[in-house]
């Protein structure tokens, strides 16, 4: 099974791709601050979820943690961009559903990893 066959990875994959479709939706004053800060954000979390993929199981433990915490830091500029009306209410809401299953799925990942 390939990295690109983890449904974790599919799942942030598609969620990047529902991102990308919304940035002609943003604001323009929000689109190149706040907004590329949550697509930099997601980016980031797709990448640490590939390279633990591929690493060992001492150096995975702390790239899952990594993710975990800029997961955390992307659903609060998500919620900062929902409230200050960058993106409406049934964006913030199918965005915040996916974080919160990539967030379930990494916690699984995690605790097999420390229970290893």
């Amino acid at each position: 099974m390939s990295e690109l066959d983890i449904p974790i990875f599919k799942k942030s994959y598609d969620l990047y791709r529902a991102f990308y479709g919304y940035r002609l939706d943003v604001p323009r004053q929000d689109r190149y601050a706040l907004w590329q800060q949550c697509e930099n954000g997601l980016l980031a979390v797709i990448e640490d979820i590939l390279y633990a993929s591929q690493s060992g199981p001492r150096e995975k433990l702390p790239m899952l943690e990594k993710a975990s915490a800029r997961l955390n830091i992307l659903r609060v500029f998500v919620r900062l961009a929902k409230d200050v009306k960058a993106i409406d209410g049934k964006k913030y809401v199918a965005i915040e559903q996916d974080l919160d299953e990539i967030g379930r799925m990494l916690g699984g990942w995690i605790r097999s990893t420390k229970d290893r």
